[in-house]
């Protein structure tokens, strides 16, 4: 089970920190990562953790980081320098069997999703 926080609403240019708690599986044995869907739009990967480090889409490089705590099985989305095209939902994600070429039909796992609002 992926339970995401830290959503919310921020003008252009804050922060806000997503949080991803993981129950079950621990984040030592999948890939993990966030995809978010605006309205109208496909899901789409943002960033994810795989064999060879934190990958990104173009778009968040630079302004977002992932990491996680594989003690406490917390994922996090630091994001920073928001815009309002990064307006979306956020899902957690778990089980990427193609790494960071995982379409969204493909993941395993989805939490329930966080929105994140950023007004111009």
């Amino acid at each position: 089970q992926l339970v995401e926080s830290g959503g919310g609403s921020v003008q252009a240019g804050g922060s806000l920190r997503l949080s991803c708690t993981s129950s079950g599986k621990s984040n030592y044995d999948v890939y993990m990562g966030w995809f978010r869907q605006s309205p109208g739009k496909e899901r789409e990967r943002v960033a994810a953790i795989v064999s060879d480090g934190a990958k990104y889409i173009d778009s968040v490089k630079g302004r977002f980081t992932i990491s996680q705590d594989n003690v406490k099985n917390i994922l996090y989305l630091q994001m920073n320098s928001l815009k309002p095209e990064d307006t979306a939902t956020y899902y957690c994600v778990a089980d990427l069997p193609m790494g960071w070429n995982t379409p969204a039909g493909g993941v395993g796992y989805w939490g329930q999703g966080t929105q994140v609002t950023v007004s111009s």
